[in-house]
C-alpha cells in the first residue's frame, strides 16, 4: 500500500473527524512534509482537505475516482481487489486482464478504467464504456474447479452484482445468462473468458461493464429504449469506488462459499432472481432455435428449457427472446 492509499485509508477509517500531520506520519512512515506533499497531490486529484492548526486535517469530500488508491482505502475484502490496477483509458480491460493473469497476477487482482474504446461484450458486440459514467473491470480469478463448472463464475458473478444493487435500494433482476435488468431495461452485462488446459482451469477473466451514472442523453437514441443505469432508477448518482467496494465484498463472500460447499445455493439466488424462467422464450444457439418454457437450472447451471413436445433440452449458451412481452 502507498503512502496516498495509506493516508486515504485513515481518513476512510475516522470519518468526519481532524487527524493530525504527526498521526498520519508515523501510520505511513514518512516525514510530515511528505505527508503534506502527498495531502496536496490529493487536492489537485480532486480531495478537498480542510486543515486547522493544531489539529490536523480533515476530509471534506472526494472525487468520483476510480484510481487504485481511492478504491482502496475502504475496500474490505482479504483476496478480490486487493491488487487494483486502474486506467483513465484502455481499448478493453479484459485484454489487460488476460495479459496479466499470463504473467502470474494474483487471484483477485481486479482492472479497472474509467473509460474503453473497444470494450465488448458477448459474441464479440460492442459495449458502449463512456468516461466518467460506469463502471468497467475485469477480474482475475484462479478457481480449482473442473472445467465444466468455468460457466458457473458467470451465474455466481450475477448474483453477486444483483446482490450489490440491492444494497443501493435498486431493484433487480437476472437475464439468463449474463444480463442485469433494471426497471425492464440492460444496467450491467458480464463476461466470463476462460483459459485452461485439457483438464484444469489455468484462469478465468470476468469482464463487468455497469451503467452507473450514465443520464438517459449519454445513450444512443438507440440505446435509450432498452438500456439504464443505476442514477436513473436511483434518482441521484452513486460514488463509482463505494460500488466496486460493495461488489468485492459480496462477490468474495460468494465466491469463498461456492469453492467451499459448491453451487447449490447460487443455484437458489439465481433462480429467485431470474427474468428468464417459467416464460414462454425463443432460444437461439450456433446450432438451432428452441422454443419452450424455460424451466429452470441443472446442478451444473446449465438452463433447461421444456419444448411444446415436453422434451427437456439443455441450453449452455444462447441468445433469449421472450414470447410473453
Amino acid at each position: 500500500m502507498n503512502i496516498k492509499q495509506e493516508i486515504l485509508r485513515a481518513f476512510r477509517n475516522h470519518p468526519h473527524e481532524f487527524i493530525s500531520g504527526e498521526y498520519i506520519s508515523q501510520i505511513c512512515n514518512c516525514t510530515r512534509a511528505a505527508v503534506w506533499k502527498h495531502i496536496e497531490e490529493l487536492r489537485q486529484e480532486g480531495y478537498e482537505f480542510e486543515a486547522v492548526r493544531k489539529s490536523g486535517y480533515r476530509l471534506v469530500s472526494s472525487p468520483d475516482s476510480l484510481s487504485a488508491e481511492e478504491i482502496l482505502s475502504a475496500m474490505h475484502t482479504e483476496r478480490i481487489g486487493k491488487n487494483i490496477i486502474a486506467y483513465e483509458t484502455v481499448a478493453t480491460t479484459q485484454a489487460l486482464a488476460h495479459e496479466l493473469a499470463s504473467k502470474g497476477a494474483p487471484e483477485g487482482t481486479l482492472v479497472v478504467a474509467d473509460q474503453q474504446t473497444g470494450g465488448k461484450g458477448r459474441l464479440g458486440r460492442v459495449w458502449n464504456s463512456p468516461k466518467g459514467t460506469g463502471i468497467w473491470m475485469s477480474l482475475v480469478l484462479r478457481p480449482v474447479i473442473p472445467i465444466g463448472r468455468a460457466p458457473q463464475m458467470t451465474l455466481l458473478t450475477a448474483v453477486a452484482m444483483a446482490r450489490a444493487i440491492q444494497e443501493f435500494q435498486i431493484s433487480v433482476k437476472i437475464k439468463w445468462p449474463n444480463d442485469i435488468f433494471v426497471n425492464g431495461k440492460k444496467v450491467c452485462g458480464i463476461l466470463t473468458e476462460l483459459h485452461a488446459e485439457a483438464d484444469r482451469v489455468n484462469y478465468l477473466i470476468i469482464g463487468i461493464g455497469i451503467n452507473v451514472n450514465n443520464q438517459e442523453s449519454d445513450f444512443d437514441p438507440a440505446l435509450q429504449e432498452v438500456a439504464t443505469s443505476l442514477r436513473i432508477a436511483l434518482g441521484e448518482p452513486i460514488k463509482r469506488s463505494q460500488f466496486i467496494q460493495v461488489f468485492c465484498r459480496i462477490f468474495e463472500q460468494l465466491y469463498l462459499a461456492y469453492l467451499s460447499e459448491g453451487f447449490g445455493q447460487i443455484k437458489v439466488e439465481w433462480e429467485a432472481l431470474s427474468m428468464s424462467l417459467h416464460r414462454r422464450v425463443t432460444v437461439r444457439t450456433l446450432q438451432a432455435e428452441l422454443e419452450g418454457e424455460a424451466t429452470g437450472l441443472n446442478e451444473e447451471g446449465v438452463l433447461l428449457l421444456r419444448d411444446d413436445e415436453g422434451v427437456m433440452h439443455k441450453v449452455y449458451s444462447a441468445d433469449i427472446e421472450y414470447g410473453d412481452t
